[in-house]
């Protein structure tokens, strides 16, 4: 029998806040996953990678302040550098994992390129919160940059950055090739690296794709039979953190939609996966999606955890 294909989005609580959280954390997602290989899937793999690039960003502004000779580095740079380091991480510990159990896959990463639109109405409105506090002084120099910046109540100045949607994954074919000889890849590591095509040339755009994003068009693109989004809860909850909270085990497009419309998912965590699956299965129809937490994955594979949401 076929094995299972699969892309598997991970989130923050799979990688960490820093390197040492990370380091620990990894090995604790590297189980999960060997769960998954072993029980017959084939893995694509995405993650999120807001507090690695938020480090990432902050260092390099740090370096930047104390040595000025030093070039800052670009949000698409950052992004380059946190898929390099979470990838080396996750690689390693599932390959380990793997060889512990007697199997002898290839993981391997693909530094990741997203194209977007650069008249993506985001960037007219960018929201997402990235670095450290600045001063008045600082935040108006980020201004003058073409950067954006808010006022986080008297705490200082935070720059913020644009979340345009994904459009095409740039190394799509070399990530096809190995999952289709039936190698674990991650790929597209926090929403890839965004990039505008101007001309043949791709250049670097100061922004960043959302997770679940990325991961719903990387499914589409692979052709998967199933969407797996790893998350902090074991299902998808009517009511979340009321006293009449009550757990989803399955659910229709058309039940998430209203749902979401009713206001049950919470914008910046839970409506944002809703609405990935979403639009996985509404592109393919026959697929599904299964919402879970690391721990509890094993169960949710066979029907005993987790969320699942079809098309009908």
């Amino acid at each position: 029998m076929a094995n299972i294909r699969a892309v598997v989005s991970l989130g923050h609580k799979a990688l960490g806040y820093t390197t040492n959280e990370q380091l620990k954390a990894v090995k604790v997602t590297a189980k999960a996953l060997a769960d998954l290989v072993q029980g017959g899937y084939d893995l694509a793999i995405t993650h999120s990678n807001g507090p690695q690039v938020s480090m990432i960003h902050k260092a390099m502004t740090e370096l930047r302040r104390l040595y000025p000779d030093y070039s800052p580095a670009a949000m698409c740079v950052c992004s380059a550098m946190s898929q390099g380091y979470v990838g080396f991480d996750i690689q390693n510990s599932l390959k380990s994992e793997l060889l512990m159990r007697g199997i002898t896959k290839s993981v391997s990463t693909i530094l990741t390129q997203v194209t977007v639109d650069p008249y993506d109405e985001a960037f007219y409105n960018p929201t997402k919160v990235i670095g450290r506090h600045m001063t008045a002084e600082e935040a108006a120099m980020e201004e003058r940059k073409g950067n954006f910046t808010i006022d986080d109540h008297g705490k200082g100045f935070l720059r913020v950055v644009a979340t345009p949607k994904p459009i095409q994954i740039v190394e799509l074919e070399a990530i096809r090739t190995l999952y289709d000889a039936g190698q674990i890849v991650v790929a597209a590591g926090g929403g890839g690296i965004p990039v505008i095509e101007q001309s043949g040339n791709l250049q670097g755009a100061s922004a960043v794709i959302e997770k679940d994003d990325i991961a719903s068009l990387l499914a589409v693109k692979l052709d998967a039979d199933q969407f797996i989004i790893l998350t902090g809860v074991d299902e998808v909850k009517k009511s979340f953190g009321k006293d009449d909270e009550t757990p989803i085990r399955h659910m229709t497009v058309a039940e998430a939609k209203e749902l979401a419309e009713n206001g049950e998912f919470e914008k910046g965590t839970m409506l944002p996966k809703i609405e990935a699956a979403c639009e996985f299965l509404t592109a393919k129809p026959n697929g599904k999606v299964l919402i879970t937490s690391l721990d509890a994955v094993g169960d949710a594979i066979n029907g005993k955890k987790g969320t699942v949401i079809t098309a009908l």
